[in-house]
């Protein structure tokens, strides 16, 4: 398990956090797998720290919901199931597409989102498109007027990713997903609020459709 191969986190003074993102990074770009042990002598001598910075780091990606501890099997990336998905998307249906309406009622600038954009589009292989897809959807709700509204989208932006992850790898739907950003940020930029925030909501609900055909939790179509 060589979590730093391929890896260039940017030199952070705590031990724990440059455990912690480069980890992180490994679960969202997938060359973590769902279900695989985080043994946290394994990551000490990797990381070339005690196992306290590890313990601690583990312990806030399990507050984050992206690993599992138990007592029993210890560490483990956080498997994606029907519930856990269903439960993530439901939040950004209901949260996301007001925050994006409530951006672009307030004119706030959208050069991040613009930006991330260009670099999904450059993306040399899928864990940087990955990356900078997250970053594109955080820069249309970050702006949105409302730190609260913008935390609780932070709470579970991680673990959508990490959905996001496991679906590509079965089902690759990225360019259809990059001509949705597209629409979404002309709508946007135009001032047209409403019509952007339709475009979101529909852009997250036709990836769970295509992920869950029959919904996430095996209903009759995907949460809205």
């Amino acid at each position: 398990m060589d979590l730093l191969a391929g890896t260039a986190p940017t030199p952070i003074p705590s031990r724990t956090q440059v455990v912690l993102e480069t980890i992180k990074h490994g679960i969202l770009t997938g060359r973590l797998k769902p279900g695989q042990a985080l043994v946290e002598a394994e990551l000490a001598a990797q990381f070339g720290v005690s196992k306290t910075p590890v313990r601690e780091a583990l312990k806030t990606l399990a507050g984050t919901g992206l690993v599992v501890m138990s007592q029993y099997k210890g560490v483990t990336v956080r498997t994606v199931d029907a519930e856990m998905a269903r439960q993530v998307y439901d939040v950004r249906l209901l949260l996301e597409p007001e925050a994006l309406r409530r951006t672009v009622t307030h004119r706030a600038p959208l050069d991040a989102a613009r930006e991330a954009l260009s670099r999904a589009d450059e993306a040399g292989d899928r864990a940087d498109r990955s990356l900078a897809n997250r970053e594109f959807h955080r820069a249309l709700y970050t702006p949105c007027g409302n730190p609260l509204l913008a935390r609780m989208l932070d709470d579970v932006r991680d673990q959508a990713a990490l959905v996001s992850a496991v679906v590509w790898q079965e089902t690759p739907s990225w360019e259809q997903e990059a001509r949705e950003h597209r629409e979404i940020l002309a709508r946007a930029l135009d001032g047209d609020a409403d019509g952007a925030a339709r475009l979101l909501h529909d852009h997250i609900a036709s990836f769970v459709a295509r992920a869950f055909p029959e919904g996430p939790d095996g209903g009759d179509g995907p949460p809205r």
